[in-house]
């Protein structure tokens, strides 16, 4: 240890771990680099109480079922460390007799092993992305004992990651909001939302990595959350034993009433109702989903007004164009221009990358309610803090914090049917194979009702991803319907919302967001901090929804320029590598 000097303990990287499955232990860590107790050896099986779950989350559960998968996670800081400590695990098998040192204590016919990275920093792709080769090289010795490359392992990621700033396309690396949108179409609008009101939030599928990437991609959309709004994430305590945790509360009965949202074909969008009430459905082909049924792309506000509707016409939607009633459309006719203008920028304009005054508001400073790093907005919103919990992974040795008295919400992922079954312990379950919402309270339904502008905001997403799915070119750095450019658009819907909330008179504004989803969420946690504190550069935005302000207008031209100097880049390295390419051949 006396070779790491203060210096490389400030590195962003804390330990490399190896954790096993042991025939007779169960999941256990087998080596760690630099040791996680600091009197042990690197391969002691001791680990800091604070962390006792890192061998279940790093080996997930029904991993067996998998050749490999990748896990992101959180882990409670130390004491004295007052920040969340991100973790990405590799897992993979090998075939016990395919190894040329066969230890005494393999006595199954595969050996399953993850290699994970602890570190400071929210780095999760990057990670990942070397953490696979790595693991991939340490399988290919066939000998596990041969741990100099994860040593290696250590001193590379600490070198090469050294003062990386948390910004751009380092931060978001396999997070694809076109894939998110492209499944769930307009309900990523009420995904938004429903993180916003600090709800009781748990998405389910496997594989593992299936589930984080979903899980990240949604929280990628909140403009800084990654970078700086997760400090505070994992703030919570472990049980005393492990038993403890394994003696789960026993399931529901299956009793309750829940509302599901599917995702569906853009031209024909569907509703299921699980409580047994009746739906309508419409079904597609998968190639429809391309956006090539012109009118069809649009959705549309219920319009029935009946007690028996009010409960699921939340997530009811016309697959008509937005028609408006011969009222509606004579209000409407005088911004028709403005509409077209906002949602129809002229082919081959880049509408924006992130969207920032010219002022220099990139900046962050420490918040002085919130204790994150905060942009002039404001932002990340503090959402994930006092107890409000993010984890990408959930183990089930951890189930007990679904229900623990000091955990006042949390965004969670779990592959365990145990976790889906407890739907009373959670106020949604994201189910992200089908794409669908459930929800059992139906007063958050109606709180969480897409309006009109809501609808027009989704849809347009949804038109500018799908019209673009096939273009191979679309990597996310400027061109309409890419990631950069999608989460532009939420972060522009995030300012509206909240310059709105600033304004006198403003119910009308309002109206646009929806006035219960108003009223819920000014009464959370991340709300009243927010507007507890004065922030500078909300002067620069202009209130209203996104489609209906004179800023819906002016988003094609406040980032123009770098748009096209990125795109222009992008080219330029792409011919740069294929003629250097071609040279060396």
């Amino acid at each position: 240890m006396e070779s790491h000097g203060k210096d490389e303990a400030k590195g962003p990287v804390l330990h490399i771990v190896v954790v096993g499955f042991h025939h007779k232990k169960g999941c256990q860590v087998e080596f760690s680099y630099p040791p996680l107790m600091p009197d042990e050896g690197h391969d002691s099986n001791l680990l800091p109480e604070e962390w006792k779950y890192l061998p279940f989350l790093a080996l997930p559960d029904g991993a067996h079922n998998y050749q490999e998968d990748t896990v992101y996670f959180h882990l409670p800081p130390l004491s004295g460390d007052m920040k969340c400590v991100y973790g990405v695990s590799c897992y993979r098998q090998i075939e016990a007799k395919a190894l040329k040192v066969r230890q005494a204590d393999v006595t199954r016919e595969t050996v399953q092993k993850s290699v994970c990275v602890l570190s400071r920093v929210p780095l999760y792709g990057l990670l990942q992305a070397k953490l696979q080769l790595i693991t991939h090289a340490y399988f290919e010795e066939k000998d596990f004992s041969q741990i100099s490359i994860l040593k290696e392992l250590y001193e590379h990621m600490n070198g090469s990651l050294r003062g990386s700033a948390l910004e751009g396309s380092q931060v978001y690396l396999g997070l694809s909001p076109r894939d998110l949108i492209l499944q769930f179409q307009h309900k990523v609008l009420i995904l938004f939302k429903l993180i916003l009101l600090e709800k009781k939030v748990l998405f389910y599928v496997s594989p593992v990595n299936r589930l984080v990437g979903a899980l990240m991609t949604v929280l990628s959309l909140f403009p800084g959350m990654i970078e700086h709004g997760l400090v505070d994430s994992s703030h919570y305590r472990p049980k005393s034993s492990v038993s403890e945790d394994l003696s789960l509360v026993e399931s529901v009965s299956g009793a309750e009433e829940f509302v599901s949202v599917s995702a569906t074909d853009i031209d024909n969008s569907t509703l299921e109702l699980e409580a047994g009430q009746t739906t309508r459905r419409t079904s597609g082909s998968q190639s429809s989903r391309t956006g090539t049924e012109g009118d069809n792309n649009h959705l549309k506000p219920p319009s029935r007004t009946s007690p028996e509707a009010s409960d699921s016409d939340w997530e009811t939607l016309d697959p008509s164009v937005l028609e408006e009633s011969p009222k509606e459309a004579a209000e409407m006719k005088e911004a028709g221009s403005e509409l077209s203008d906002a949602f129809d920028s002229k082919p081959g304009t880049p509408i924006t990358v992130q969207p920032q005054a010219a002022t220099g508001q990139g900046g962050v400073t420490q918040g002085l309610v919130s204790g994150l790093e905060e942009d002039q907005y404001g932002l990340p919103l503090p959402i994930f803090t006092k107890g409000y919990l993010c984890l990408p992974y959930m183990a089930l040795q951890q189930h007990h914090l679904l229900s623990d008295v000091t955990v006042r919400g949390f965004v969670a992922g779990a592959t365990n049917i145990l976790f889906h079954q407890q739907r009373h312990l959670s106020d949604a379950i994201v189910e992200v194979e089908e794409a669908r919402i459930q929800i059992h309270d139906p007063e958050l339904r109606k709180v969480l009702s897409l309006t009109t502008a809501d609808l027009r905001f989704a849809d347009y997403l949804v038109k500018h991803v799908t019209e673009n799915r096939d273009d191979v070119f679309l990597d996310g750095t400027g061109w309409e319907g890419g990631d950069e450019w999608i989460r532009a658009q939420f972060t522009l819907y995030l300012h509206s919302l909240l310059s709105s909330t600033l304004q006198q008179d403003n119910e009308r504004l309002l109206a646009d967001y929806g006035a219960p989803f108003i009223a819920a969420w000014k009464i959370t946690h991340n709300y009243r901090v927010w507007y507890s504190n004065k922030h500078p550069a909300m002067a620069h935005i202009t209130p209203g929804s996104v489609q209906n302000s004179e800023r819906g207008k002016k988003i094609g031209n406040a980032m123009i320029t770098t748009s096209r100097s990125m795109v222009q880049t992008g080219k330029a390295v792409g011919k740069k590598t294929k003629k250097t390419a071609q040279k060396y051949q």
